[in-house]
């Protein structure tokens, strides 16, 4: 039986957030973010989604898992620009991606506020843009000492 690529991957993202070193060229990952973004766009016309609710604040922390992936794709093909381009800094890439994010989850709060069923939600925004803002400080934080040591 094959094992699943999934726990390495988890391992290599989320658990120790390592960047992902970018494949070839930043389409890749722009292709990859349009995609999770039609997906986001998909899940969030849906009346009702199937998730059992676990725990009080479930749905905040769901809301700033899926913006952290967002800002994940997002800073992968923005770093190729950063190498390609030297005036633009990974400050830059920073205010970017989170200004990207949360633009993104304040227009999908603004879509659902038209689907029956669901409501805008301030939290759920503010979640959105929490979890992409600590993702995305974290792999500046990595990324500026690495290139600080090198």
């Amino acid at each position: 039986m094959m094992a699943s690529p999934w726990p390495l991957l988890l391992q290599r993202v989320v658990i120790t957030l390592k960047p992902i070193r970018p494949i070839g060229h930043a389409w890749f990952w722009g292709l990859l973010l349009t995609c999770y973004c039609g997906l986001i766009f998909y899940l969030s016309s849906r009346s009702m989604l199937p998730v059992p609710d676990l725990f009080s604040m479930q749905d905040k922390l769901i809301h700033a898992a899926a913006y952290a992936l967002m800002a994940l794709l997002f800073w992968n093909a923005g770093r190729n620009y950063v190498t390609a381009h030297s005036h633009f800094t990974l400050e830059k890439l920073l205010l970017v991606t989170v200004v990207f994010c949360a633009l993104y989850g304040a227009s999908d709060e603004w879509h659902q506020s038209f689907v029956a069923g669901r409501d805008a939600s301030l939290f759920d925004w503010l979640a959105d843009t929490l979890g992409a803002l600590l993702l995305t400080l974290t792999l500046w934080r990595r990324e500026a000492g690495v290139l600080e040591r090198e």
